[in-house]
This record gives C-alpha cells, structure tokens and sequence, in this order.
C-alpha cells in the first residue's frame, strides 16, 4: 500500500513537473511573439494636462455639444458602443470609433492607416468629427474661451504656442496616457495564476490557430494592414449592411482593395461592436468570422470558448485620468 501511494504522489508530481514546464514554454513564446504592455511611469507634464482639457472640452467644437470624448467613452473603454458616432454636425462617423486606450503606439490610425500619427489624427478631428469649417475656425474656439496661457506653459519654446498643430500634440500627449496592462502582462512577467486554466488553453489555441500571425506585437494587432476577408468575402459573415471597400477608398490603389488596420486587441472584450462597421456585437461570434474569412477554418464550441477567454485577459483598468480635469472616469 505504501509503495502504492508513493507511486500515486511522484505520478501527480510528475504531471505537476511537466504541466508547469509546459506553461513556462508557452509564457516564453508568448513574450516573444507578443511582448509586455507598461504603463508610462512619466508624471502629468503642462502638454498633458493641456491636452486632457480639450480632449474632454465640448465648447471646441462646432455645434459646442461634441468633444474628442463623444465618440470615446469610459464605460466603452475609450470606444463607442454604437456602430457609428454622430458627429458635430449632425452626421454619423463613416465607421466604428475604435478605442484610444493604447493606441498612440500603432505606426497609423484609424480603420485605413490614414493618420500617421496621434497628433495628425487629433488635428484632422477639428474639420472632422469636431464639425469645424476650417482648422484656424477652431483655433479661433480655442482663443475665445481663453486657452493662450495654458498654451504657454504646455510650449514655452514656441514665439507662437496656440496653433493646431500644437493641439493635436496636446491632445496626443494626453492619449499617450491612456495605457492599460492588464492579467495577460502579469503572466508574460511571470506571475503564476494571473491567467485561469481556460484562458492559458485559449491563448494556446490563439497562437496554434495562427491568430498572432497578424494580432502580434504589445498591443496584439494594430501594426500592419491586411484585406478582411482572405478566404471567403467578409460581408457574407459579418452581415455587414453595406461592403466597404477598405483603403481603397483612400489611396485609389486596387490592391487596397478591402484592406483595412488590422486592430488591436487590447480590452477587446469591452470594446464591442467589432469590425470597421460595428456589423458584430458578440465577441464569440466576432472570433469565430475571424477564424472563417481570414484562417478557412471552424473552430469548434470549446476552442472559441477558450480563445474568448484569453481575450478576456486582455482587459485591463479604464486610467484613472480618463475624465475631463479633477473628475473620474463616468463608468
């Protein structure tokens, strides 16, 4: 009996032994392929704390009811819940708005990499979703409700600091905040039990399935441009009311032809509805067209079970200065 119980203990142990080696490798693969998200340790500079202001200031905006924060809600971690957001004219956004929480380390933005940068994309809002006739239109919002000073001190070394230029690397400054690690970084540092049995299977499953083929990197996507829809047409699974034509659109050249920015996952299962056009409200369903229009396969009901669940571990906390100044975030 004793030689049984011993033979039981050093099985269990030996199971233990192989179980722990198995997820240290795949910790090891994972850091590789992905790599750790760190919040900034930088303390709130002059250009910050400018660009917090108006990214919450509804007044700089044509119809003085629409900020930077309309389209980007805290209880949406930084996205919009609505498949497209109304603008300050009164229109809808052409496509979904996608998250800003960690965003401003993506080498382009938006749907079709057509900003280069966060402060590009922040000074574009001001004839864009902020409804303004012409930059220097919101350059003169800005001068009427008295933003010279705070100019000033975000840019002592420019002879003239309020320019929309300056607004958008305000603004951008301020997005750059806006990070969030969360449980997966806490396993990629080594942490043991910060992903759940099931979570650790999907992200095995996330990378067997060749998911991190385009969803690599810190923020799991957000760095390369690829045609949606590889396989089989992407519209015919999403439902998608109207088929847009992707980057197309933008640089008139055919082989942009449904491509669009691949996106990030990073707190994607906060962040529905999914695709360019809001057309996939469930997180399931939105991995298993992925699985279908880009990989040609069919992932069965545990698999997708297991994938969401890694993605759920990709959700970190909403910044606590995502709030117009001296408020916290409206969850």
């Amino acid at each position: 009996m004793r030689v049984a119980i011993q033979s039981a203990v050093l099985a269990a142990a030996t199971v233990l032994a192989g179980a722990a080696h198995a997820d240290e490798q795949l910790r090891r693969e994972a850091l590789a392929l992905f790599g750790r998200l760190q919040a900034p340790a930088a303390p709130a500079s002059a250009d910050v704390e400018l660009g917090r202001t108006l990214f919450w200031d509804e007044r700089i905006s044509a119809d003085g009811k629409t900020s930077c924060g309309s389209c980007h809600f805290a209880r949406d971690w930084g996205a919009d819940r609505r498949s497209f957001s109304p603008d300050a004219r009164g229109k809808l956004t052409s496509r979904h708005s996608p998250t800003v929480f960690n965003s401003m380390n993506q080498p382009a933005l938006r749907w079709l990499s057509d900003r280069k940068t966060g402060a590009e994309q922040a000074e574009g809002s001001l004839t864009g979703s902020l409804g303004f006739a012409s930059r220097d239109a919101g350059l003169e919002m800005m001068r009427k409700f008295d933003y010279l000073a705070a100019f000033r001190a975000a840019y002592p070394q420019d002879a003239d600091p309020m320019t929309t230029k300056n607004y958008g690397r305000a603004v951008a400054a301020y997005q750059a905040t806006l990070v969030t690690p969360a449980p997966f970084d806490r396993f990629l540092g080594g942490e043991d039990g910060a992903l759940t049995p099931q979570q650790t299977s999907g992200l095995r499953a996330f990378m067997a399935n060749g998911c991190g083929a385009c969803h690599s990197g810190a923020l799991l996507g957000g760095s390369t441009n690829q045609r949606f829809g590889l396989v089989k047409d992407y519209w015919l699974e999403t439902g998608s009311a109207k088929v847009d034509l992707g980057r197309l659109a933008a640089t008139k050249k055919e082989d942009d032809k449904y491509v669009f920015r691949v996106p990030m996952l990073r707190n994607v299962a906060k962040t529905a509805p999914y695709f360019h056009d809001g057309s996939v409200t469930s997180l399931d369903r939105a991995v298993r067209i992925m699985a279908s229009v880009q990989l040609g396969k069919t992932l069965d009901d545990a698999t997708t079970a297991s994938i969401v669940a890694f993605l759920e571990s990709l959700t970190g906390e909403v910044p606590a200065n995502y709030a117009p100044p001296g408020r916290r975030p409206d969850l």
